[in-house]
């Protein structure tokens, strides 16, 4: 595939999945597997392109990012007060990945967990989505310490398991903390941008050594495309949370996970565990080739 179709559609992925509830992260993980896409360069380009999409938010979001450098006394969601509600929901998924980070990149970053993930986030969602709890929290302003830190708690699922999704986890943390949907969705994609900055520029800092001035096009190219994707993305997402539940996204979870499975099946190339059984293939029947 072309350098610049390929960025494009993992630009389309990238922008599209990361702040909807069906896991950017495990999307780029099946795309990657299924065009045969590996290496330094394009585990550094997906780092890189994450950027775009959080630029995305800073720029629908501007007035809630600039009110948390120049408070306003009738927005409590602001100053001082808004750092720390964003710093209590960042905590417990940073100590998570600080601590268990690398064990998870070894172990989960791999198809398999990344389907189970994307199979048990969707039935968490479904049982979100029938508790009917009542909305005490309808907006930025009303949300408290204590809902923050709960949906940093529920964030933690992203970090632990690939593939979960760190919007839906928040999203539905918030509701099952009694924010409204559209409040949850919000707060998930303005409580996305420091804990995806920190992870990020620690990606790209640990990975300097990666960067070749030969793909700067490259990345260039999924920067801009995860910028615009995520952008329309967002609206859209917004948008729709007005009409319809997280529903759809489950069922299309849920519809995913088996069909990529059996696509796998039947392909002998697939590994169950990245650095692990090798040969090891989802069907007993399948031998081993290497």
């Amino acid at each position: 595939m072309d350098l610049f179709y390929l960025a494009l559609l993992l630009s389309f992925i990238e922008g599209l999945t990361e702040f909807l509830p069906v896991s950017s992260t495990g999307h780029l993980i099946l795309a990657t597997e299924l065009l045969h896409v590996q290496g330094p360069t394009i585990k550094t380009f997906l780092i890189v392109i994450q950027l775009g999409a959080i630029l995305a938010v800073v720029v629908l979001y501007w007035k809630r990012f600039l009110g948390l450098l120049l408070p306003r006394k009738d927005v409590p969601f602001s100053g001082l007060r808004g750092i720390w509600l964003l710093f209590l929901t960042s905590l417990p998924a940073a100590l998570v990945g600080l601590f268990f980070g690398s064990f998870i990149k070894q172990t989960l970053f791999a198809p398999l967990p990344v389907l189970l993930a994307l199979v048990a986030g969707a039935l968490i969602m479904l049982f979100a989505e029938s508790r009917q709890m009542g909305e005490r929290v309808a907006s930025l302003d009303a949300i408290t310490p204590k809902l923050a830190l709960g949906i940093g708690c529920f964030q933690t699922l992203a970090v632990l398991w690939p593939g979960f999704s760190r919007s839906a986890a928040t999203i539905i943390g918030g509701m099952l903390l009694g924010a409204s949907r559209k409040t949850a969705a919000e707060y998930s994609f303005i409580a996305a941008v420091p804990i995806m900055i920190a992870a990020t520029g620690y990606e790209i800092v640990s990975n300097r050594h990666l960067f070749s001035t030969d793909d700067l096009a490259f990345f260039a190219v999924g920067m801009i495309g995860s910028f615009f994707f995520a952008l329309l993305a967002v609206k859209l997402f917004i948008m729709l949370l007005g009409r319809m539940t997280l529903r759809p996204f489950a069922v299309y979870r849920l519809v995913l996970a088996p069909l990529v499975y059996y696509y796998m099946a039947m392909h002998s190339w697939y590994n169950v565990f990245p650095g692990r059984y090798p040969c090891k293939a989802l069907f007993i029947s399948q031998r081993c080739t290497e």
